[in-house]
């Protein structure tokens, strides 16, 4: 066994928070440069400008890169062979994301008793959590802090397996055009196919850790990805929905077996400004 102190999750913990919510990766840089120098229409070509320079400010002056700095989220890879020590592994993550909010002047968005009186937390906390155990004595962590805007776009759809590849294509281009501008376009689109209905919206949010330009390893599923991208980006949403022909700057799809009887889909967006990092103990 190795022991990993809670103190050090915590610690990482803020660190990745501050580094998610300020700096844009560098793969999804790259797809809006990319897009503002192929993007036809003219308005396109100036938000996205406007966007690419949003996330230079941010970045030098330690900013936040939107004001909706989003539901704390984190993916846990814990390896079997990890012990933490020091305290318990949940608390320690909440510990470290409201340092983040507080010390990095992050807006606390998390709310209590939902459909109530909806009393703001103020610290963004609890964060959600979902923990894989794996292999190995390290823990990987993934942040990512999802703003409403896009997650309010969410889509699950039990399709019955008759619907077909069509189907699918169908319903991802109906939720994208229903979404419009709430998304803050141009967007990532994660889409899960199979499983169960909690399967699959779990594989849509996966899908958006995935780099920009890296296809699934399935051939047939990336070429679905291809073809989405595609036909997404010929609604001419357009970069925050003025019109153009960058509306998606990426379609990951992840794929799951699924009972005969069953085809269920998911469909999770992000904005333009996708916010996750990682890092190992």
């Amino acid at each position: 066994m190795r022991d990993i102190d809670a103190i050090e999750v915590t610690k990482t913990i803020t660190r990745l928070f501050l580094e998610a919510n300020y700096y844009l990766t560098d793969d999804v840089l790259s797809a809006l440069k990319k897009a503002k120098d192929t993007e036809k229409s003219a308005v396109g070509k100036e938000v996205l400008t406007k966007i690419i320079k949003n996330a230079d400010i941010a970045a030098n002056e330690q900013m936040a890169l939107c004001q909706d700095c989003g539901t704390a989220v984190v993916f846990l890879e814990l390896g079997q062979e990890v012990h933490i020590i020091g305290g318990d592994l949940f608390t320690a993550i909440n510990e470290g994301v409201r340092q983040a909010y507080q010390e990095g002047y992050l807006r606390k968005s998390i709310v209590n008793k939902p459909f109530s009186n909806r009393v703001n937390t103020g610290d963004n906390t609890p964060a959600i959590i979902y923990t894989d155990i794996v292999p190995g004595d390290k823990l990987k962590i993934t942040v990512m802090p999802k703003g409403a805007g896009a997650e309010n776009m969410s889509r699950l759809i039990m399709l019955i397996p008759s619907t077909g590849r069509q189907g699918i294509i169908d319903n991802v281009l109906t939720a994208v055009k229903e979404a419009g501008s709430n998304p803050c376009p141009p967007v990532i689109v994660g889409v899960g196919i199979g499983g169960t209905a909690e399967k699959t919206m779990m594989l849509a949010k996966k899908a958006l850790l995935r780099k920009v330009g890296e296809h699934n390893s399935d051939a047939e599923t990336a070429e679905l990805e291809t073809e989405l991208l595609q036909k997404i980006n010929a609604l001419c949403i357009g970069p925050m929905g003025y019109g153009g022909s960058t509306t998606a700057l990426a379609v990951n799809i992840e794929v799951f077996p699924t009972h005969i009887a069953s085809m269920p889909l998911a469909i999770n967006i992000t904005c333009h400004s996708s916010r996750h990092k990682a890092a190992i103990i």
